[in-house]
């Protein structure tokens, strides 16, 4: 009797090679729902939001990048100038077969700063009722002499990277972070007027700004997060 299927009581130890199989067969794409698998899309949430699963997607790899810190203002002389640090970093892979949803936070960068002390930026944060990914957003400027912000804290993933530190005084650049480089000096600011701002904005995300002479510094930048999608 000739078969025109192969049933699963058919298939022994052993393999399967070309010349087992017709050349004309087709595979109908709709059979393969349980074996297909990779990398399927990604979503970038750069405010706050809700995460939705996609259908069939059973893992994710989730990037959480905290908000960078502003730099301070100070005077030629001042050992105030002092600059903001970088957001925290988290990343994890995370099993969402039986996950729907997760709150996404997105911290926003420390305000610009015409005093002393520089402003933190805002923790960014995943949440979805089992994991919870925080990195904190990077510290401003201090006032105490000679001390840049205090990198942001990294908690809950498989990897956690604290911000770096922001420079102090005469180390005149903002912290990096995973996601850009901070704000460096501009020159026409230290004339004593307006801040160059081509010269001082941090770039990416995360990163922090640099201190100002007499002016007012620039906000740190605002953090991220990255969801890399698998079925």
């Amino acid at each position: 009797m000739t078969r025109t299927t192969i049933q699963s009581t058919d298939i022994t130890d052993g393999s399967i090679v070309n010349t087992d199989v017709n050349a004309s067969a087709a595979i109908v794409a709709t059979k393969l729902s349980g074996v297909e698998s990779g990398l399927t899309s990604v979503q970038t949430f750069t405010s706050s939001g809700t995460w939705t699963r996609p259908t069939g997607i059973t893992k994710v790899i989730v990037e959480v990048q905290g908000a960078g810190g502003s730099g301070t203002d100070g005077n030629s002389t001042s050992a105030t100038m002092n600059n903001g640090a970088s957001g925290g970093y988290v990343k994890k892979l995370i099993d969402v077969s039986s996950i729907t949803s997760a709150t996404i936070t997105i911290g926003s960068g420390g305000a610009g700063s015409s005093s002393t002390t520089g402003n933190a930026g805002g923790n960014s944060v995943w949440s979805d009722g089992t994991n919870t990914l925080t990195a904190g957003g990077g510290g401003g400027g201090l006032s105490t002499s000679y001390y840049g912000g205090i990198g942001g804290t990294a908690v809950g993933g498989d990897l956690n990277i604290a911000g770096q530190n922001g420079g102090a005084y005469a180390y005149r650049s903002g912290g990096d972070s995973q996601f850009g480089y901070g704000g460096i000096y501009g020159a026409s600011a230290a004339s004593g007027s307006s801040p160059d701002t081509t010269g001082i904005l941090p770039v990416g995300y995360g990163s922090g700004s640099v201190a100002v002479y007499n002016g007012t510094s620039a906000a740190g930048a605002p953090g991220i997060v990255i969801v890399t999608e698998y079925k």
